[in-house]
């Protein structure tokens, strides 16, 4: 089990022990299933309007041991919440809110506490069986996550909804391409969960791959990895630059699903496509900015209300540095790609509106520490942490001012999270995938 920097040794065979108990099993039977967080240093708020994003892995994330159940049984338990989930794989998973508690389809009720973080593995069944996939087998396992960054943003929720379907397909011999678990993790949160993100989150977790930069566009789907083994900083001597990604987190919390501020940004992109889109006869074609050209957007968005006017131009300036953003990273140019990154996080602020005080105090607070070279936030910028790119001869100089320097600006919210979790130095790690406990 050797090789990783995370999960560390301590953590697998944790898990790995639990599951043998709780399942009768040996340890040798257990299984592991990495589902890493992601960044997205360029395409931010873009991957719902079908624009391009880039992204990469990250050595954190998610990880779940696990067992086929040998029956249609599925038990779960969390190393962060209480109570066990338990279910079957034959049951019908459309959940129903009633009050405090949920109402399954057989009439059994389950606490909100439970369902709270077991309804993931619930709608990896759902999409699995939306999918036509039929499924005999449950799973046993035990799920956790990197400490210190539930709710930062780093897309826990995708890496979650990746987990169990990796999880439940691997247990009953399912074969499955990345392309379909993109889709699959998409109706875990846009149908299942009422969550009307794209499909970066997914897709970065699922296709990236250590050290390279993931680019997609969300509207045809393609993708490509791009390797930074040239990478330079773009001074006149060509000097190599290597890099960490910094995590900053905020302390604030809050659960994307309830997050109004996320699904309204996200309708006022359409609206803006639809006026846009009208302007020009094409009222047939959907309502997402990515079906906009440029020329169209150029031409006629002076017709749009000041709103949707920044929404718009959040989009078209964003796609933008994507494409740029992807050829600074290619030629080498990490600072210019940087740049970006750091251009990328004030148009967040100022056109797409999201972030609040102690977010925009910590982008600001990371913009002056020593060997940042870009920033912006993570997710969607109304909870969590920022991100940084940091030239890696200054990680420990920039983490330390970043403590101090956030810590003078937001002290309450540092006293509730403590020093120690407010800054992660991170690496660019794999995707997604299972792996033998042994």
């Amino acid at each position: 089990m050797g090789g990783f920097s995370w999960p560390s040794e301590a953590e697998m065979d944790y898990s790995t022990k639990v599951v043998a108990e709780m399942a009768g099993v040996a340890t040798k039977d257990v299984r592991l299933v990495l589902s890493p967080y992601r960044v997205c240093p360029l395409g931010a708020h873009i991957d719902h309007q079908g624009g391009a994003v880039s992204a990469m892995t990250i050595n954190k994330g998610i990880l779940l041991a696990f067992v086929p159940s040998g029956n249609p049984e599925v038990v779960l338990r969390s190393v962060h919440f209480g109570g066990e989930v338990n279910f079957r794989v034959d049951e019908d998973h459309h959940l129903k809110k009633a009050g405090k508690s949920y109402v399954n389809a057989n009439g059994s009720t389950k606490s909100k506490e439970e369902c709270s973080w077991g309804r993931y593995a619930r709608g990896a069944v759902y999409a699995l069986k939306c999918g036509g996939h039929i499924l005999n087998q449950g799973i046993i396992g035990l799920i956790s996550g990197s400490s210190g960054l539930d709710n930062s943003g780093l897309s826990s929720s995708a890496a979650v909804g990746v987990a169990y379907l990796l999880a439940l397909e691997n247990a009953n011999n399912i074969s499955v391409s990345p392309a379909e678990n993109i889709e699959y993790d998409r109706l875990i949160e846009n149908e299942y969960l009422g969550l009307s993100n794209g499909i970066l989150d997914q897709s970065a977790i699922l296709l990236s791959r250590q050290g390279c930069l993931t680019f997609m566009d969300c509207k045809t789907k393609e993708y490509k990895l791009i390797s930074p083994s040239n990478l330079k900083g773009g001074g006149s001597n060509g000097a190599q630059k290597s890099y960490k990604i910094l995590l900053a987190c905020s302390g604030l919390k809050h659960a994307l699903t309830s997050a109004t501020g996320y699904n309204c940004r996200v309708s006022e992109c359409r609206e803006a496509a639809r006026v846009l889109l009208d302007a020009v006869g094409r009222d047939e074609a959907e309502a997402v900015l990515s079906n906009v050209e440029l020329q169209v957007y150029e031409a006629h968005k002076d017709k749009l209300d000041p709103i949707l006017a920044r929404r718009a131009e959040h989009y078209f300036t964003e796609n933008l540095r994507v494409m740029e953003g992807v050829e600074a990273w290619a030629s080498g140019r990490m600072d210019d790609f940087g740049k970006l990154v750091t251009s990328s996080g004030r148009s967040s602020i100022q056109n797409y509106e999201c972030g609040c005080k102690p977010l925009i105090d910590l982008y600001e607070v990371l913009l002056r520490a020593p060997g940042v070279l870009g920033a912006r936030f993570s997710g969607a910028g109304f909870r969590g942490c920022c991100i940084a790119l940091v030239d890696s001869e200054h990680e420990i100089e920039a983490a330390s001012f970043v403590k101090r320097e956030y810590t003078k600006l937001q002290p309450e919210l540092v006293s509730k999270i403590g020093e120690e979790a407010l800054i992660f130095v991170c690496e660019s790690g794999d995707g997604a995938r299972v792996i033998s406990s042994h």
